[in-house]
């Protein structure tokens, strides 16, 4: 009973020393992570300021923050008594295995590398990318989050983004709006078109130059199918294939 008196009085004594290197090492966590939000809103207020690209500046902001979380882990770890040598050399044990283990997440860091340096799309843009389309919010160390036309958040990895095939919708201010338009077989084609033709020269969303086109895409025995090409500002291209849709069919039941 004395030994395990002793014992126990022993590791009590010895975690009331190690009471203040703990505290110590609280007080070092609250004061860093203090920190990293402050200087992540300088530098968000710094590179609104200069104006720079906010797709380059929230993947650089996203690897500053992990950059600094890390030294900031290895300060306390450090303080807690494990020495950084030796820190250093778990960690560089434990490379190849974790290197083998996050190939994706490697890939995916690569990813994003390119895709800032190379801009096939910025935070903005609506694009097409692995079945999926939608507004891109942001660009992330390891993935691009984007919101799509339902409201809801998707997050591809930069990996097979960046490798894949990217379809940027948004990244010219015009765009050619092609409606297929059927109607049953008219005895006045050229009526219908003329009419249609008038309608589209005189709708304020479509762009006069290019001028709209209306052409036969496919002619049957009790139907005709027209391929109707007008250029429109990206804003307005649901807007005007609708109007497209709508006035084709008023057209086609007056005749």
């Amino acid at each position: 009973m004395e030994k395990l008196d002793a014992l126990l009085t022993r590791y009590i004594e010895k975690f009331m020393a190690y009471v203040p290197e703990i505290v110590t090492s609280l007080i070092i966590l609250g004061i860093g992570m203090y920190l990293i939000r402050f200087l992540q809103k300088l530098t968000n207020k710094i590179f609104l300021k200069r104006e720079i690209d906010p797709t380059f500046a929230s993947f650089i902001l996203d690897v500053l923050i992990w950059g600094l979380r890390v030294l900031l882990f290895v300060i306390i770890a450090s303080k807690l008594g494990i020495q950084t040598s030796s820190f250093v050399a778990i960690i560089g044990a434990m490379s190849l295995a974790i290197g083998l283990s996050l190939q994706g997440s490697l890939s995916n860091f690569a990813g994003g590398v390119l895709i800032i340096l190379f801009k096939p799309f910025k935070i903005g843009d609506v694009i097409e990318a692995q079945a999926e389309s939608g507004k891109v919010v942001a660009i992330h160390i390891f993935s691009t989050q984007i919101l799509t036309y339902q409201n809801t958040v998707i997050y591809i990895p930069n990996g097979i983004l960046s490798n894949g095939k990217i379809k940027n919708i948004t990244q010219n201010n015009l765009r050619r709006a092609e409606v297929a338009v059927q109607t049953t077989l008219l005895k006045n084609t050229n009526d219908f078109i003329d009419r249609l033709q008038q309608e589209l020269d005189n709708y304020d969303k479509v762009l006069s130059q290019p001028k709209p086109r209306i052409l036969i895409k496919e002619l049957l025995d009790t139907k005709i199918t027209y391929n109707v090409q007008v250029w429109v500002e990206n804003d307005n291209y649901n807007t005007a294939c609708s109007y497209v849709l709508l006035k084709a069919r008023e057209i086609s039941d007056t005749m």
